[in-house]
């Protein structure tokens, strides 16, 4: 009897560790990650906050790119807009930004050919709002959907997207979009093939490069 009892424990420990498993949010570990750091040592009040996707996510030099300028990267996962506002309370609020970069929206057209442009948009303007009902007119800076080749078919929605996005925060205050798609590609309009890696999806040395010219312009002192 003792070893029945034993097992039916066993079984019900592992059915609720299955299914907490199912339920949990995606990329939970990462954002477990970001919290466990700040809570050793939480980031400096009135920094940058680059937040985002892989591409931020692999800028592990980006405070070396921007020395004049204090930078929070919370880039995590393969992250699309819904992750983005699932966690702005978790990654964006808590740290007081004075100003918030985000690359987010590649993995949004990437995820399904049911995705539009238009609805990259939607979410987008969803994650804005939520970030202005919570810090205010804190400003905000979108840098534009990538081109890479291992993404060719989505370019046309990508740049749709980036147009309306565009014309979006050129109506809102101390909001700027942020244009690398067209200093990433060549005079035939396709990607750079030297600035990728292997995977010809996620940026070398000399695509971020490109970023952090781009970018800094943008950058608040």
């Amino acid at each position: 009897m003792k070893n029945i009892k034993a097992l039916q424990l066993l079984f019900v420990c592992l059915v609720t560790v299955v299914c907490f498993t199912a339920n949990a949010q995606p990329f939970a570990e990462e954002i477990a990650a970001f919290k466990k750091a700040d809570a050793v040592k939480f980031p400096p009040k009135n920094a940058i906050l680059f937040v985002g996707s892989s591409s931020f996510r692999m800028w592990t030099n980006v405070q070396d790119d921007f020395p004049g300028y204090t930078i929070i990267n919370r880039g995590f996962g393969g992250s699309s807009l819904p992750d983005m506002i699932r966690y702005i309370n978790d990654i964006i609020v808590p740290y007081q930004p004075k100003q918030i970069v985000i690359y987010c929206g590649d993995n949004d057209l990437a995820a399904s050919d049911t995705v539009t442009a238009q609805m990259v948009v939607d979410r987008f303007k969803t994650l804005f709002t939520g970030i202005r009902k919570r810090l205010g007119n804190v400003p905000v800076a979108y840098v534009s959907i990538k081109p890479s080749p291992s993404r060719v078919k989505l370019m046309p929605k990508m740049m749709q997207a980036n147009n309306m996005i565009k014309d979006y925060l050129t109506k809102k205050n101390k909001a700027a979009f942020i244009d690398v798609y067209h200093a990433m590609v060549d005079a035939d309009n396709k990607p750079m093939p030297d600035i990728f890696k292997e995977d010809n999806l996620h940026m070398n040395a000399k695509g971020y490069a490109i970023w952090q010219k781009t970018i800094e312009p943008y950058l608040l002192k």
